[in-house]
């Protein structure tokens, strides 16, 4: 194999003058002209901008071995562009740019007194005698190609050392932003000399005796100041960086990658953010010896951050979430794909159809709506509570796999802290940092809270703010701050006694304070009820999962879990509107959800959040059928869901007072509130209030079936009036 031929940096900084100067794009929208880096350089010279980005995609187009030298040895090219724009930025110059702060009229000093001093023989640039970063009022940064692997912390190895990478994960924690020193400007007290010298690390070690000509042949040996004001300074911020937790193998440990960001790069994300980050991976020898730490011979490494993306869009984050084929579509949007979607949620459970159905519509979620000041959240809140053993934490951990952005915790494992956010003191400045909790680092996604009643009470009133609010206020520490945690919740929840008790309240059986319940927009309670044809058919399906391995062959195969997290990607990019017809059909349900629940005795309660509940399941349910518009369908399921969820706590109560009531049974006592004085009721407002209340349409024909059996009541023979006999 032949010797790979040295780079000739000088010809490389021949190109990039040339590739600068000449380098012309064509206007989308215009047609003109555009050049896009002489523009840049020319808004540097008049201190209009201070980043130089440079875009590896033109550099690509205007040589691509140069593009690929960049990639493979960046430190060196950033030394190199550097030295190259402070030496061509005079020509860029078309105006004079008054002074604007301290640094400035130094540099404008030096350079006058300098002047002065030379010799009028002397040809020297007056400019070298000062450190380079002294003199330098811009920023090198390279962004990467638009083609480019996002790798995640884990697959950073040794040969990426030196070169440029882009690596995506999730922000778990933020220093404040620091002013670093660059270059450091001493004075002599004895000749009043100035001394520079340029810091290339986190640490220096300052100079302390002056080395100028007056003071050897003097050997006055005068002492050594730093002059603050007369330094270079530049803004830096340190951030931990936290791979995915689907890019985390199953019993590892989640990684994390120090990232240092300079000048521009600095603020651009909270502790909680998505982004990607493309910069320079570098070692960072340290300094000193520590024989326990290994002493000089470890380095730490580093990346140093040239370009920093926040991720808003969920589709942007997941590598599998490419167009899904015009085949998918219409597998998924076919027949009932609303039951295929939810029997696909944790296939090997068996039943829990409504609960399943909830689950699927709190990964959608509905939209968020916010006006000036007021936000309306549209993320769904969904209580599991229930007897042990109902595979409560199965359906957590499988929308913990599900999700693309995921958090699972449990209640007696969790301190408040851990679930919002911490404050840390940071190593490097001494400063007080904060580092996000379960809610932060679980933003726009899912957090799975299993055992909830079990944890304390001060824990539990962090909660609170997120589940309305969205957000996490923070004052700790003199850190007054507002994290974003725009989270949907799914907790999980056994009885306090061992197994629910129907003749105490939720409160009492669970333990947990009305405030908070009423903040979850569905409670659900799983209960283990002894019934012959239920427990058979349970207990074949758990001997045929437990000997195959496999869920039990059904009508319909379950979905694949990559395709389910493409297509529910692609129903969040949906944003429904209501119209004035659906509203008034949803101000009608509630008035009479209300109207009931202040007549009946059940142990549930009806506010204000079940209205925008119903909303919100409405929204979910349109974003499913990917629909511009909420139908009478989706409102009317959404109430099902509602009412089922409050049926599921009502109805052990029935369970218990010896008479069992079937299905038919309650549909009848909905019928007869609706009884008038004709004793005539139309077959339609039956179908409305019966539908509202949970039950099916094939519930209510055979409802109407039986009782006309049993010659209740009558029904015409277009079947559209039944009249009470």
């Amino acid at each position: 194999m032949a010797a790979k031929k040295p780079r000739d940096y000088m010809k490389d900084r021949e190109q990039l003058k040339t590739f600068f100067e000449e380098f012309v794009t064509i206007d989308d929208k215009s047609g003109n002209k555009c050049f896009r880096y002489r523009e840049q350089l020319t808004n540097i010279a008049h201190r209009e901008q201070i980043a130089l980005n440079i875009n590896l995609d033109d550099v690509r187009e205007y040589d691509d071995e140069l593009a690929e030298a960049i990639v493979n040895n960046t430190r060196r090219y950033v030394n190199l562009v550097t030295e190259l724009v402070q030496e061509i930025l005079p020509d860029f110059k078309e105006r004079t740019v008054p002074p604007k702060d301290a640094l400035d009229i130094y540099i404008e000093h030096r350079l006058l007194m300098e002047a002065r001093n030379r010799h009028p023989g002397d040809q020297r640039d007056p400019r070298n005698q000062y450190a380079p970063e002294l003199m330098r009022r811009f920023e090198v940064y390279f962004h990467h190609f638009n083609d480019a692997k996002q790798v995640s912390v884990r697959e950073i190895k040794a040969a990426n050392i030196g070169k440029l990478t882009t690596v995506r994960g999730i922000v778990t924690r933020c220093t404040e932003v620091k002013p670093m020193m660059v270059c450091a400007t001493y004075t002599c007290d004895q000749c009043g000399a100035e001394t520079y010298q340029s810091i290339q690390s986190l640490s220096f070690k300052p100079l302390d005796t002056c080395v100028s000509d007056d003071c050897k042949v003097n050997k006055s040996g005068g002492r050594l100041y730093i002059q603050t004001k007369g330094s270079k300074f530049v803004k830096f911020q340190e951030i931990k960086l936290q791979e995915h937790s689907d890019q985390v193998p199953v019993g590892h440990i989640p990684r994390t990658l120090t990232i240092y960001c300079r000048g521009e790069t600095t603020r651009n994300c909270l502790p909680g953010d998505h982004i990607i980050v493309t910069g320079i991976f570098l070692p960072l020898a340290k300094t000193g010896f520590n024989p326990s730490a290994g002493g000089g011979l470890l380095s730490e490494t580093f990346l140093e951050a040239h370009q920093l993306t926040p991720l808003t869009n969920l589709v942007t984050i997941d590598d599998t979430s490419k167009q899904l084929t015009q085949e998918e579509l219409e597998g998924l949007t076919g027949d009932d794909f609303y039951s295929k979607l939810a029997t696909s949620i944790a296939p090997e459970i068996y039943g829990l159809e409504d609960v399943k159905k909830a689950l699927l519509l709190l990964l959608v979620g509905g939209t968020d709506k916010k006006k000036g000041d007021i936000k309306i959240r549209g993320n769904l809140n969904i209580c599991l509570m229930g007897d042990p053993g109902v595979a409560k934490s199965q359906l957590l951990g499988f929308i913990t796999r599900l999700a693309p952005r995921s958090q699972y915790t449990t209640g007696r494992g969790s301190s408040g802290v851990g679930l919002t956010a911490s404050v840390l003191k940071d190593p490097l400045t001494g400063q007080m940092m904060l580092e996000g909790g379960a809610l932060v680092l679980a933003d726009q996604g899912v957090c799975c809270i299993d055992e909830f009643d079990k944890m304390q009470d001060s824990d539990r009133t962090a909660i609170h703010e997120v589940m309305e609010q969205q957000t996490i206020s923070i004052a700790k520490a003199g850190i007054m701050t507002r994290l974003n945690a725009r989270v949907s919740i799914l907790a999980a929840a056994n009885p306090a006694f061992g197994r629910y008790n129907p003749k105490r309240t939720i409160e009492q059986n669970i333990q947990l304070p009305a405030a908070l319940l009423s903040r979850f927009d569905l409670l659900w309670l799983i209960q283990d009820r002894a019934d012959r044809d239920n427990d058979l058919r349970l207990a074949q399906h758990i001997t045929t999962v437990h000997r195959t391995g496999t869920q039990p062959t059904t009508e319909t195969s379950a979905i694949d879990m990559n395709l389910m997290r493409r297509y529910i990607a692609l129903c969040k990019t949906i944003d429904p509107a209501i119209s004035p017809d659906i509203t008034e059909y949803i101000v009608e349900s509630y008035v009479d959800m209300r109207r009931e629940s202040r007549n009946s005795h059940d142990k549930t309660f009806t506010s204000a959040r079940n209205l925008l509940a119903v909303i919100r399941l409405s929204t979910a349910l349109a974003r499913l059928r990917l629909s511009a518009t909420v139908e009478k369908e989706d409102v009317a399921e959404a109430n099902r869901l509602v009412e089922m969820s409050k049926y599921s706590i009502n109805c052990s109560e029935s369970h218990t007072g010896g008479k069992h009531q079937t299905t038919a049974n309650r549909i009848f006592q909905v019928i007869l509130e609706l009884v008038n004085d004709s004793k005539t009721i139309k077959v339609p407002d039956i179908l409305q209030r019966c539908t509202n209340k949970g039950f099916t349409p094939d519930d209510i024909d055979h409802c109407i079936e039986e009782y006309e059996e049993l010659n209740v009541w009558q029904v015409n023979q277009a079947r559209t009036k039944v009249t009470f006999l």
